[in-house]
């Protein structure tokens, strides 16, 4: 780790922050767990990152993103109805835990990727989801500091600090183009 060296494009950066949200910690990352990401790969918000682009080992910051530069407003297109029956298991009765206001549902779409749901309300044959951020409309307030900062190996720069890379290059068209470490697309292997 070289202590001259700044944040730019390709470094793996390890930052502690907290993030308060309409006055209470959601959350925060310590000395003992930072926050690792390579920066400028669009893994974190891009304002995130703009803010600690240039800063160093040591260095500290502050910082205010709107909801337009953090998760965007509450998108009304995003709360749908879905029927009841998706909440049923396979033994055909409904999942209880799901059908409860407030309930954290994960859901998945066309493409095999999870979305975070929460119950806004259950009726008799419909539930009513939101499927925005927790994020989407809050502002974020960030403090923290810089840990460290390296040069990103190739390896890392191809399949992602944490392998986060591979996954994506699945494709469930004939075959696993570039891994499918999963078991391929969706955990049921590639079609």
């Amino acid at each position: 780790m070289d202590k001259d060296m700044k944040i730019s494009k390709d470094k793996v950066v390890a930052i502690t922050y907290e993030l308060e949200v309409e006055g209470a910690i959601a959350d925060r990352a310590t000395r003992e767990r930072p926050l690792e990401y390579i920066h400028g790969n669009h893994n974190l918000l891009a304002k995130f990152e703009e803010y600690l682009e240039g800063k160093s080992v040591g260095d500290s910051f502050q910082f205010t993103l709107s909801p337009a530069e953090g998760y965007g407003e509450v998108d009304p297109e995003r709360i749908l109805d879905l029927p009841k029956d998706m909440f049923k298991g396979p033994d055909g009765k409904y999942i209880e835990e799901f059908l409860k206001v407030g309930a954290r549902v994960p859901l998945v779409n066309s493409a095999g990727q999870m979305i975070p749901g929460v119950v806004l309300e259950v009726g008799d044959s419909s539930v009513k989801m939101d499927l925005n951020s927790p994020m989407a409309g809050k502002t974020l307030n960030f403090t923290g500091e810089v840990v460290s900062i390296r040069e990103a190996s190739e390896k890392e720069l191809k399949e992602g600090l944490h392998g986060e890379y591979v996954k994506s290059n699945c494709h469930c068209d004939g075959g696993c183009g570039g891994g499918c470490s999963d078991g391929g697309c969706g955990k049921g292997g590639c079609k």
